[in-house]
């Protein structure tokens, strides 16, 4: 009899034991997580420090009147939709090329793949810089304020140096953030915010160029972050191990990085 209630006690337990153990993750798993979240957040801020020059840009415009904010407003958009995005997307190549470089260890590679890209980005600068040259007429011939349209064409054509400084810098932060360097990334893209600030507060208010002072300062503020990233590359000890000067062997293989760049650029448009 002892035997029986023993046995079915111990039924009774197993029986009531929940069939699915609660879930804990193991310390891998919080480990990549954590890691990831490391990753991913200052290329968040890196990302959002960096697209707010053009937004404060556009505030200081709109402190001068409706049409120099109608102005600013118009072109920025005009010029990140024919300009900047396209460069933002074929910079995405790099993510593939410089991370899979990266992961093989073949860290001479990666100068190689940004010295490409660069190559590739500012020949495609040209035309998207004639597009944005002739700003103003385009948007009349759409139809837009004659005004307005005027006042975007002078913004865009001031915005032309730095969408070449904006491909290089998309090349220069893909360099980095493919070895898994994002700190200095979100730095350089805060002293720069400072110093744009600064800039168009003096260039707006301050030196009689009024809107057209937040455009010519995006241009600078743009510049400067790159000039930034290129002494840390020059500097750096991941910077001296993946650049080792400029290479003719950026000439070779443009097809492979255009067949990853162009549909990136789709992705991002």
């Amino acid at each position: 009899m002892g035997g029986r209630g023993e046995a079915s006690s111990a039924a009774m337990t197993a029986s009531s034991a929940p069939l699915l153990l609660p879930l804990a993750p193991a310390p891998a798993a919080r480990d990549e997580v954590r890691r990831q979240v490391g990753l991913a957040a200052p290329l968040v801020a890196c990302s959002l420090l960096q697209y707010s020059l053009q937004v404060v840009s556009v505030m200081f415009a709109g402190h001068l009147g409706e049409l120099p904010l109608s102005a600013a407003s118009v072109a920025s958009s005009f010029a990140n939709v024919t300009g900047f995005s396209v460069l933002l997307g074929m910079g995405s190549a790099l993510d593939t090329l410089c991370g899979q470089s990266y992961g093989a260890k073949q860290y001479d590679m990666l100068g190689t793949h940004a010295q490409r890209a660069i190559f590739v980005l500012m020949l495609s600068s040209v035309p998207l810089a004639f597009v944005l040259a002739f700003t103003g007429q385009i948007l009349t011939a759409l139809g837009q304020n004659p005004e307005i349209s005027y006042g975007a064409g002078t913004y865009a054509r001031l915005l032309i140096p730095g969408l070449f400084a904006y491909g290089l810098l998309q090349c220069l932060t893909k360099l980095l953030q493919a070895q898994n360097i994002v700190h200095p990334l979100v730095v350089c893209s805060g002293v720069t915010l400072i110093f744009h600030i600064v800039l168009c507060w003096f260039l707006v208010q301050n030196s009689g160029l009024g809107y057209r002072g937040a455009a010519l300062a995006t241009s600078v503020s743009y510049w400067f972050n790159v000039i930034l990233l290129a002494l840390y590359v020059k500097f750096s000890e991941a910077g001296r191990r993946s650049w080792h000067g400029w290479s003719r062997a950026v000439l070779k293989d443009v097809n492979l990085f255009l067949s990853l760049a162009i549909p990136s650029t789709f992705m991002t448009w």
